[in-house]
């Protein structure tokens, strides 16, 4: 884990000592990573361990009370066209009256600009992202009549067509069957594979070895940060989690399952 001047200037994600608080009770404490580059990594933690808040800080959607957060060395504000983000499913308000395709299209605002209409070249990039994520039946489809699963398959396709450098994803499994979450698993590997950086807060613990090699430990401190082998290991689940029995026995689980160099074969 760097500290102090060993962070690396060229990492995709670099958060030097980060504290953010709420109401001054401090939900993120002296986080201090590096996220290499090309790598699918995760973050897990208990609830209230500040997961998503540490999206947030990243994307200057929450302030900080101290610390700096560096995107390819520079601040969000520089690199903001280089990071695409997904939401939590459940912050969206679904019910406002746009086509699935309308909100794909919306992906391609950063690079046109917010005052010109979306043409077709930009119509066809959306639908080029549906297909890859299996949508483009619904294109024309109002998002409110998408299932849970489908809508998050829907903000995927629109961070893809951002066609990102970083990406931060903010618990895309939650809530979708397992056709979904396979769809979604291929569509991240596949960003990785072309040398893509994909951050995700992950909530499942069973899947950690299967889906991703690089992982961080969180609770509102960094536990333990680095590949899958390294960081995902009992003693740091054990600090990670404290006593929560079930959920350490699902780390227990998938750790026997790394040991035994097999994977789960489905999403349960």
């Amino acid at each position: 884990m760097p500290r102090g001047g060993e962070h690396d200037d060229a990492a995709p994600l670099s958060i030097h000592d980060l504290t953010v608080a709420w109401h001054r009770k401090p939900v993120l404490w002296d986080v201090d990573l590096d996220i290499p580059q090309g790598k699918l990594a995760c973050i897990v933690g208990p609830n209230g361990a500040g997961k998503s808040t540490l999206l947030k800080a990243c994307l200057d959607l929450v302030p900080a009370v101290s610390g700096e957060v560096r995107v390819f060395g520079q601040p969000y504000r520089k690199q903001h066209a280089r990071v695409g983000y997904v939401p939590q499913r459940e912050s969206v308000d679904w019910s406002f009256p746009v086509s699935a395709l309308d909100v794909v299209a919306m992906g391609t605002y950063r690079r046109l600009g917010w005052c010109k209409p979306v043409g077709r070249s930009q119509r066809e990039q959306a639908m080029e992202a549906l297909e890859r994520v299996g949508l483009e039946a619904f294109a024309h489809r109002q998002i409110s009549q998408l299932s849970g699963g489908q809508q998050q398959r829907v903000f995927l396709a629109r961070a893809l067509v951002q066609d990102a450098d970083l990406y931060l994803m903010d618990e895309p499994f939650a809530s979708v069957d397992a056709a979904t979450e396979q769809a979604i698993v291929d569509v991240l590997r596949a960003l990785r594979d072309q040398g893509r950086t994909v951050v995700v807060v992950h909530h499942d613990l069973q899947t950690v070895t299967e889906y991703f090699d690089w992982t961080v430990l969180l609770n509102m401190r960094v536990v333990a940060a680095g590949p899958v082998g390294d960081a995902f290991t009992a003693e740091h689940l054990r600090a990670t989690y404290g006593g929560r029995l079930t959920l350490l026995e699902q780390a227990a689980s998938a750790l026997g399952q790394l040991a035994s160099g097999t994977t789960r074969s489905s999403n349960g």
